[in-house]
């Protein structure tokens, strides 16, 4: 799709930072990574959301999980969203890996803040 920017950078035809690559996905370094060794891995074929192909979600998502795991990233969040509700800003799936540390000031992309402290997680 030639106004995908995603599909424009997996074919070359866009510049990017591509960190790291298979078969199947490109690891790019995002415009303004949130934290240091922010990743966003991206399937080399067209899909719009997670939901489209589960199938390339799936293998989206092993390639997410491989990257960080061979370059010793944790802990970390997988972020992927879908549609502009869920702040799905660029339509080709997509998964953030992003590095996380203690007190890194990074807040949680589900606190709202409507409730008067944060659940722990266990």
């Amino acid at each position: 799709m030639s106004d995908c920017v995603f599909c424009r950078i997996v074919s070359s035809e866009e510049p990017a930072k591509v960190v790291w690559s298979t078969a199947n996905s490109i690891g790019i370094v995002p415009l303004n990574p949130v934290t240091e060794g922010h990743v966003i891995i991206v399937p080399n074929v067209h899909v719009a959301d997670a939901l489209e192909e589960p199938d390339v979600t799936g293998t989206t998502m092993h390639d997410a999980a491989w990257y960080a795991k061979s370059e010793g990233i944790g802990p970390v969040n997988f972020i992927t969203s879908v549609g502009r509700e869920a702040t799905q800003s660029v339509f080709h799936l997509h998964v953030h890996v992003v590095p996380r540390a203690e007190n890194d000031g990074l807040a949680l992309p589900w606190y709202s803040g409507k409730t008067s402290k944060k659940r722990e997680v266990h």
